[in-house]
């Protein structure tokens, strides 16, 4: 008996739905990652595809399985329209549990705070870790390509920085258009062990499955011919499947789908169409308008935009969703499919497309919607000439700078463009733009715009103010580029007093930074004759801290550290939040330790990390903690300073800094993985070198980068090569300024030495033991400088009493690895005439190198201890409780308080570190004990400490 087809249930039986046949080797795997989820154990994984190929249906399943687990769940998605939104996705959420995921108000107000995107990262972080000590959390995410910057930051970066934790995040993407951001991201989580599912298209088994679900019956090959033309992609399959259905072009005949019409139309714009078609005008109208603004709809704004009593839309809506054309979603209207929406968005002339936009941005602002919430419906909308539309965008590309600097340019470059050319506001537009080139990393198209457009289209004292700007916010990335800046805008005739006097402040600083010290020496008498002129403060603060670092590298090191005292008082008095360069009291916590005065310095930084983090100044803090990780690097504490190396360094991420980080946190992290013989990074931290330190315009930058080459170089075996890199920077070795690091450490100079004798360059070497007996003569009362001057001149000379001697200098300095490579090279020359007296400076060396973890070094000397027939077994650095011998004594009280249960942010607060400290110590500590999960790691902890 024939029979026409029915309308049939979305889902089969087993409450899989249609679109997801053929997919049981993804639907496998996620359930794979489930049951390691109950374990403790998270992960990434991202469904990739292009539009139709059931990337949504398979996050539905995924929430399913959460759902029937009874894990957290919380579901996201981004949205075309909502790129300009900060943390849209997670604001707009739904959790499923007890209790809501995140606090919207509170991340509310940090989207208003300055520097707020790494605040609301740590916020974020947080909560995330709380909620996922209780209960295992999935979080699902749907279309990234469509993510606001801030939270497409917060998934790359939480993501990795959770990863310890029993989190599960899926993601979709489409595979088709991708921005590069959100590519660099997905590759990025791949590499570290995240997953990707790629969806093709459907085999012909699985698209001969989902005509059987959707028709009712097996289906005949005259029916698959035309099925086949959706090439295999599952919602194009089941569309054309509805469309035959609904069409009665196949009839059901002894349990067979007969195909007995005509052959739809393959287009799926087609298919759409006959949807509209088949709703009355009134829902056409209301679909047509609720594609025009976007994803979402309310129907309070559908409403206003056809003006029509809310009321009078409940029919037309309701045939909307049972068309299935609408889902509702909250008080929210969705189309069932992106591609539904774009569909019938193309159909709509682009005149009406974007009045309806332009009406829809206007509705929504009248109701107080922030200007971010509107801006893509204002930036798609409006016309040239839109002074309303201009100035709006304006405001939200303000809002957004602090946070998400690349939306706010997108829009700012709008705004410029929607301006006429002979607008007052435009030179000033023009210098926002400038501005957000730059804080969004593209300093190259900022630099082109200013040269092209900014002399002579406003008012000298606007473009020096512009001027500036970007002199402070290039200060972070290029210093040359500031001094070029600063200086420009200082020349310019008419500028008042107190801002020519801020910018000659920050030309001098940079000129330092860059390394030119005899235009810095110059530029720092102007600066201070201008911030007295202008009674100015701030910029008194940054010339005075300057004149210190000119001081310092004259040799005069008491007048430096007095002026260095005198530049922090001022910057004191100022407050942070008015300093040109925060923090000036910097440059005195590295003079303390260039001096060697570790415990002064490492006070000095902590007080600064606190104070910094107190005030809510990310930028600075992250100073302070390059600064400190410095510190702990020539303290020999390498596993500390490795740990807030990294910590700096996943700050400098967030915030977007360069140089000063590359010369402070990279030069410690490529030392340490030197002196721990860690291969694998020295090469990593060497590419970075190389990619960004040593093409730089700032000589200082490229002295510390090719040092750094020199080091790396000598320690695969090559000191001929490490010399030739060094062609540039010892020819500074005769001028006011840095050599090798930066500030120089004394202590450097032993170690260049011992490099240019393996490469036979004795001249060299004798100019830098010269330099450094010069620093000790005319700075007698700083040990260091005596000490490193004795065992440089020891090693030049060859002589034994010399470096004796240097030994005997280096007692009471708080440096253990200068004093360790004394105690070796004085066991060494000893060696070679008595053994016997070797063996207590060797056995003194190797003591030192392991307290400091140098195992490198501490290798070497026990080869020299077996080769004068006193053989040393291999010992650890680790002075700690039993239970972990592993780890370092800042692991374990990490490890410790982690295993009780509390958060990186809690447990930062207990042992007074950053959260991101705490990350780094875990990481380190997980890779020591073979575990991967916080589950793992509380077993562990109760098991070796009971056993205790």
């Amino acid at each position: 008996m024939d029979r026409f087809l029915q309308p049939r249930m979305s889902a089969r039986a087993d409450g899989v739905h249609p679109r997801v046949r053929g997919r049981d080797e993804e639907l496998a795997f996620l359930g794979a990652r489930f049951d390691a989820l109950a374990e403790g154990r998270g992960g990434v994984v991202c469904i990739e595809g292009p539009p139709g190929s059931g990337k949504t249906r398979l996050l539905a399943e995924v929430q399913r399985m959460a759902v029937e687990r009874r894990l957290r769940l919380f579901r996201g998605g981004a949205d075309p329209d909502g790129q300009f939104v900060p943390l849209g996705p997670l604001l707009d959420g739904l959790s499923t549990g007890s209790g809501s995921l995140f606090d919207a108000d509170r991340l509310r107000s940090l989207a208003a705070a300055p520097e707020q995107r790494f605040w609301m990262l740590q916020e974020l972080q947080d909560r995330l870790e709380q909620v996922a000590l209780d209960t295992p959390l999935v979080i699902t995410m749907d279309d990234v390509q469509w993510l606001d910057d801030v939270t497409l930051l917060a998934l790359r970066t939480l993501s990795v920085r959770l990863s310890a934790h029993a989190i599960l995040w899926v993601v979709s993407v489409r595979s088709t258009v991708v921005a590069p951001g959100v590519r660099t991201m997905i590759d990025h989580l791949e590499s570290i062990g995240g997953h990707r599912l790629p969806l093709g298209p459907l085999a012909d088994t699985a698209v001969t499955g989902i005509a059987e679900d959707v028709l009712g019956a097996v289906p005949d090959e005259a029916t698959l011919g035309v099925v086949r033309r959706a090439e295999g992609v599952p919602l194009l399959v089941v569309e054309l499947l509805r469309g035959l259905r609904e069409e009665r072009a196949v009839t059901v005949t002894d349990g067979v789908a007969v195909l007995t019409g005509p052959a739809l139309p393959t287009g799926f714009q087609g298919s759409v169409r006959r949807h509209l078609d088949q709703v009355s005008p009134q829902a056409r109208e209301v679909v047509r308008a609720a594609a025009a603004v976007g994803r979402t709809v309310t129907v309070g704004l559908l409403a206003e935009l056809l003006g029509t009593p809310a009321a009078a839309l409940i029919e037309p809506v309701q045939e909307a969703v049972d068309a299935s054309l609408f889902v509702e979603e909250g008080e929210r209207l969705l189309f069932r499919h992106d591609l539904f929406r774009e569909a019938v968005e193309g159909s709509l002339p682009v005149a009406v497309r974007k009045a309806v936009r332009r009406h829809a941005a206007d509705v929504l602002l009248r109701r107080g919607a922030p200007v971010t919430e509107v801006a893509a419906l204002l930036a798609d909308s409006a016309g040239a000439g839109d002074r309303v539309a201009v100035e709006l965008l304006r405001q939200a590309a303000a809002e957004l700078s602090a946070s998400a600097p690349s939306s706010a340019l997108a829009l700012s470059r709008r705004a410029l463009e929607l301006t006429d050319g002979g607008a007052a506001e435009r030179p000033v537009i023009i210098a926002e733009t400038v501005l957000l080139f730059w804080q969004a990393g593209q300093a190259a198209e900022g630099r082109a715009l200013a040269a092209a457009a900014l002399p002579g289209t406003m008012a000298p004292e606007a473009e020096a103010q512009v001027r500036l700007g970007l002199a402070r916010v290039s200060s972070q990335y290029d210093f040359t580029e500031a001094v070029r800046q600063a200086r420009t805008g200082a020349a310019l005739a008419g500028a008042a007093p107190a801002l020519r006097a801020q910018l000659l402040a920050l030309e001098c600083l940079n000129l330092s930074m860059a390394g030119d010290f005899r235009a810095t020496a110059d530029a720092v008498a102007e600066a201070l004759d201008a911030a007295a002129d202008a009674g100015d403060g701030a910029a008194r603060a940054t010339a005075v801290a300057v004149d210190s670092v000119v001081w310092f590298y004259r040799m005069d090191w008491d007048r430096a550290f007095a002026l260095a005292e005198d530049a922090a008082r001022l910057a004191a008095d100022v407050g942070i939040a008015h300093s040109l360069w925060v923090p000036e009291a910097l440059w005195k916590a590295f003079l303390l330790n260039a001096a060697a005065r570790v415990e002064e310095a490492l006070e000095e930084s902590a007080s600064g990390v606190r104070e910094t983090r107190r005030q809510g100044q990310a930028a600075a803090m992250s100073l302070w903690l390059s600064n400190r990780c410095r510190v702990l690097l020539d303290a020999g504490r390498l596993e500390d300073a490795r740990a807030e190396a990294e910590a700096a360094a996943a700050m400098v991420q967030d915030l977007g800094l360069g140089n000063f980080a590359d010369a402070t946190v990279l030069y410690t992290l490529l030392r340490v993985a030197v002196h721990t013989d860690d291969r694998e990074a020295v090469r990593t931290y060497a590419a970075d070198v190389r990619d960004r330190m040593i093409a730089d315009p700032a000589l200082l930058v490229r002295n510390v980068g090719s040092w750094l080459l020199a080091l790396v170089a000598d320690y695969e075996g090559r000191p001929d090569r490490a010399m030739e890199v060094l062609s540039e920077a010892v020819g500074t070795f005769g001028l006011v300024g840095p050599s090798l690091a930066s500030p120089d450490d004394p202590a450097d100079t032993v170690v260049f030495v011992r490099l240019a004798l393996r490469a036979g360059a004795t001249g060299r070497a004798a100019e830098a033991v010269a330099a450094a007996e010069l620093r000790a003569e005319r700075n007698p009362r700083f040990p260091v400088l005596a000490a490193v001057a004795a065992h440089a001149r020891g090693l030049l000379d060859n002589d034994l009493a010399v470096l004796l001697r240097a030994v005997e200098l280096y007692e009471g300095v708080p440096r253990l690895l200068p004093r360790a490579s004394a105690l070796e090279d004085a066991g060494r020359k000893l060696a070679s005439r008595r053994a016997a007296e070797a063996v207590p400076h060797l056995d003194a060396a190797l003591n030192l190198y392991t307290q400091a973890g140098a195992e490198r070094d501490a290798a070497r000397v026990r080869r020299r201890l077996r080769a004068v027939g006193a053989p040393r077994r291999r010992t650890s650095s680790r002075r700690l409780a039993a239970a972990w011998p592993e780890l370092t004594a800042s692991e374990v009280a990490v490890v410790r308080l982690v295993a009780q249960g509390l958060t990186n942010g809690r447990t930062a607060e207990h042992l007074g570190i950053s959260p991101h400290t705490v990350s780094s110590h875990l990481r380190h500590a997980f890779t020591k004990l073979d575990i991967t999960s916080r589950v793992e790691l509380a077993r562990l902890a109760a098991e070796r400490e009971h056993a205790q």
